[in-house]
């Protein structure tokens, strides 16, 4: 069983934008995103755990400026706290182990996907592409990967 922790080594190799979204809460500028267009077919996971986070089947284009997710990969992976800066109530998203940021989750996504949209920074996130899943200890997520012929 793989264990998931915020990790000292992988936080002092972050770049100041990833640390800056991850450990201060910060938030990256709309349509600036690695991942915003990324449809490779592979998962996300917290770039200071590893822990996974999201499929690229459950991502989505909203339009929003963000990489979006219909759901996580792993809920229990995924904690949800309730947000009041900026003069908003926002819940926000944070990885339950690494404790990173990671954005905010909305009740505007797909109504046939859930109805919920997960508005994910990119800096917190590194992508496992399909390939390459199964070396890198993520095989038992192959199964919620498409297939891309």
């Amino acid at each position: 069983m793989t264990r998931y922790f915020k990790d000292p080594d992988a936080i002092a190799r972050l770049t100041p934008e990833q640390y800056r979204v991850t450990q201060a809460s910060g938030t990256e500028r709309p349509g600036t995103g690695t991942y915003l267009y990324n449809k490779e077919p592979g998962i996300y996971v917290d770039i200071v755990s590893g822990e996974p986070l999201f499929a690229s089947s459950d991502k989505y284009e909203s339009g929003c400026g963000w990489p979006s997710f219909t759901k996580p990969i792993e809920p229990a992976n995924v904690a949800e706290l309730r947000d009041l800066s900026h003069g908003m109530i926002r819940t926000e998203v944070r990885s339950a182990h690494g404790d990173s940021h990671l954005g905010h989750v909305f009740p505007d996504g797909p109504r046939d996907r859930g109805g919920l949209r997960y508005c994910i920074n990119s800096a917190a996130l590194r992508f496992v592409h399909r390939d390459d899943m199964e070396a890198e200890g993520y095989g038992a997520y192959l199964d919620q990967v498409e297939d891309i012929a």
